[in-house]
């Protein structure tokens, strides 16, 4: 089990932010070898969701309010260390965060940036695919749509 917090870049500390930094650097980085700016400018409008296996973070999401991404509000960079994944917590963290887009900024309709091969685990979210694959730093992405 995980105990999943979200809170803005100000009620960050420095500790979550090295973690959440880190993490994402260790997968999309090292593990997807990509080479690409992850600390982006974003993160100060984001809503950082951060989820705990006890005092370690294995998951995490940053979410968005309609027109701070995408037209729509958005979840991104979602993430989960690779020797957790077998657990299923990315679709803890995933449920959190779309409860989080509705209690936060009352929206149902959120839109991601998928990587291809992970579709289906959308899918299963409630997510649908819209448009074309593209290529995003090298990696096949699709848009996709929750309503």
């Amino acid at each position: 089990m995980i105990i999943i917090k979200t809170k803005t870049f100000e009620e960050l500390n420095t500790k979550e932010l090295y973690d959440l930094l880190q993490l994402r650097s260790e997968v999309f980085v090292v593990e997807q070898d990509c080479v690409y700016q992850d600390v982006d400018g974003k993160d100060q409008k984001a809503l950082h969701v951060l989820g705990y296996k006890g005092q370690k973070l294995i998951a995490y999401t940053r979410i968005f309010k309609p027109g701070d991404y995408f037209k729509e509000a958005s979840i991104g960079r979602v993430v989960v260390k690779e020797n957790e994944r077998q657990h299923q917590y990315g679709y803890d963290i995933m449920n959190t965060s779309i409860k989080a887009i509705k209690h936060y900024f009352n929206e149902s309709s959120i839109r991601i940036s998928a990587q291809t091969y992970l579709e289906q685990f959308y899918n299963n979210l409630g997510f649908e695919a819209v448009g074309e694959e593209y290529l995003e730093d090298g990696i096949p992405h699709i848009n996709m749509i929750k309503t």
